[in-house]
Parts: structure tokens; sequence; C-alpha cells
């Protein structure tokens, strides 16, 4: 079994960011999934960051986790947001559902205007 490539830190001011590493293949999906339950379920913290900077694929199973995650966080009360993510990612889950003002800091031309 290996490691999965997550670190979670959660800041002064409550926000929990959680750091993927690397590719995030299918092998990977379930530990990211339960990861991200976890925080928006029983951590609940006001605002829950998806920080995507050292990932530079993510497989359609582990897209989707990300994109139902925003979803899980509406109906908790979470505020979740995607920091960093390559232009290629965040066309991506734009495309998967997630609305422009989720992502933060995405690499150039990677979200449409508007």
């Amino acid at each position: 079994m290996s490691v999965e490539p997550v670190t979670v830190t959660t800041g002064p001011d409550d926000t929990v960011t959680i750091r993927p590493l690397g590719d995030l293949s299918a092998e990977h999906a379930v530990g990211l999934r339960g990861t991200l339950v976890h925080a928006v379920r029983r951590l609940r913290p006001s605002r829950l960051v998806v920080d995507l900077r050292a990932v530079s694929h993510l497989d359609s199973i582990s897209l989707g986790t990300v994109a139902a995650a925003c979803h899980l966080g509406d109906d908790h009360h979470v505020a979740v947001f995607i920091e960093n993510p390559s232009a290629t990612i965040a066309s991506q889950l734009t495309a998967a559902g997630v609305a422009a003002h989720r992502l933060r800091n995405a690499a150039a031309g990677a979200v449409p205007p508007g």
C-alpha cells in the first residue's frame, strides 16, 4: 500500500489547507476523497483550501472528487477554494462544474473571463 501524497494543515484562522502532491491517479482518489470528506464533514472549517500547486495531473476520478468537494462544502456551509491549479487543471475543473470564483491564482489563461 502506498502512502497518500496529501498533506493537511490548519491555519491560525481555522482555514484547513489540503495539498496533494504529484500526479493524482485512480489509486490516490480514495484517499483524496476521504481527506476532503473528513475535512468538510468532521473538521468543518469556515474555509477549505485545496492547494494544487504541486499537482501536475488529476485523473478523471480525482478531478470529480475535487469538484464534488465544492458542492459538499456548500451543503455543510464550508467555503471551498481551489488554489494554484495549472491552466489545464483549471480548465478541466471549470468543465466539471467548478465555479470560476472558487479558482484562485490559476495559471494565466486558465479560466475564461466573466
